[in-house]
């Protein structure tokens, strides 16, 4: 658990054998980023939901290179969850988070190329971020939101009608309240990356937004906080997505640029590996459908027809793991037993 430290004068809590800060409330990190920017220290931000894996790490270890200081923010945003979506059974795992952190910390400061390490975790509560009340997750709620469209309405935002309106509105906040010079994310949310860069570029905020590659495992699978929920079955077909998407992309590669051409080798892919499955007996199969596959343009996501080189593309998908459909006696099916599980996942077609 994290202790209280202090002075006579100053009490703050912070992870046990660091110096990293646990900041709780608004007005504690304000205080604490006062000093820095009347020093000119520049300030790193990394917004995270927790249950931290090596994509967040590597992120962290990005803005400690080029950053005085290094904040994390762990906060599961109601927000962006759909009504009903798995915001009860999201993995809440602050041990192990602060044990990670505590662990990263000393590897950056055995470090030298590194300007800095990590100075605070910044973990409010929902009252704390939404004053006003939260105002609910239903696609007409009132409230105070941001929104950013169309950008916000499509792909991803056309299965989760309300999830870019919690993301945007979320990190507003939290970049207010931190005053980050530089914030970042993970490529893997691509279409989130794009959506935070219109949210900085069209409200003029003093921040840079910093975009790093996706993390992966060895089999391809894109690094995430909801691959836990998967179980060693179901975790061996999730990389369906992955293949598919390489396969787009060897076809862009050898040439194909319309739409029809690079796609079809995605589908192709997706519809072999599910009828493998199906052939399967119920105890072995896995089930899983495609949300989506798309080809976007790298600015809008909007679907391109035909892939201008000069420009490239996004490839993107989602599909869901749909829940083990006859568990075996003591078979590891994942965090909270293994609900439907939906994975996203991207690969960007450099211009050429």
């Amino acid at each position: 658990m994290a202790s209280v430290c202090g002075s006579s004068t100053s009490r703050y809590e912070k992870i046990p054998s660091t110096s990293i800060r646990v900041l709780r409330s608004v007005e504690s990190v304000r205080r604490w980023r006062r000093p820095h920017l009347l020093d000119h220290r520049s300030v790193g931000f990394v917004p995270t939901m927790g249950a931290l894996h090596e994509g967040h790490l590597s992120l962290i270890r990005t803005a400690a290179r080029e950053n005085h200081h290094v904040v994390v923010s762990i906060y599961v945003n109601p927000a962006q969850f759909g009504v009903k979506e798995d915001l009860a059974s999201y993995p809440v795992t602050w041990e192990e988070d602060s044990a990670k952190l505590a662990k990263l910390d000393r590897e950056l400061a055995d470090d030298g190329e590194n300007l800095g390490r990590i100075s605070a975790v910044f973990m409010p509560a929902t009252a704390d971020m939404y004053p006003s009340g939260f105002p609910g997750q239903e696609v007409d709620s009132k409230g105070s939101f941001v929104t950013i469209t169309p950008v916000g309405e499509v792909l991803e935002g056309a299965s989760r009608p309300t999830f870019f309106r919690g993301v945007a509105t979320v990190c507003m906040k939290l970049f207010n309240i931190v005053q980050p010079e530089r914030v970042y994310f993970g490529q893997k949310d691509v279409q989130q990356t794009v959506v935070i860069k219109s949210l900085v570029r069209d409200f003029m905020l003093p921040i840079e937004v910093v975009v790093g590659s996706t993390q992966r495992a060895a089999d391809g699978l894109a690094l995430s906080s909801r691959n836990v929920y998967l179980g060693e079955r179901r975790r061996g077909v999730a990389t369906v997505l992955n293949r598919a998407l390489k396969a787009a992309e060897a076809a862009y590669m050898e040439g194909a640029q319309d739409r029809e051409t690079v796609l079809g080798a995605a589908k192709k892919v997706a519809v072999d590996v599910l009828n493998e499955q199906t052939a399967l007996a119920p105890e072995k199969r896995v089930k899983f459908e495609i949300d989506y596959i798309s080809l976007a343009d790298p600015m809008t996501m909007e679907e391109l027809t035909v892939v201008d080189p000069a420009k490239g593309g996004i490839l993107s998908g989602a599909v869901r793991m749909l829940p083990v459909e006859a568990p075996q006696e003591g078979e590891d099916l994942g965090h909270s037993g293994g609900p439907l599980v939906r994975l996203i996942d991207n690969i960007i077609l450099q211009p050429s």
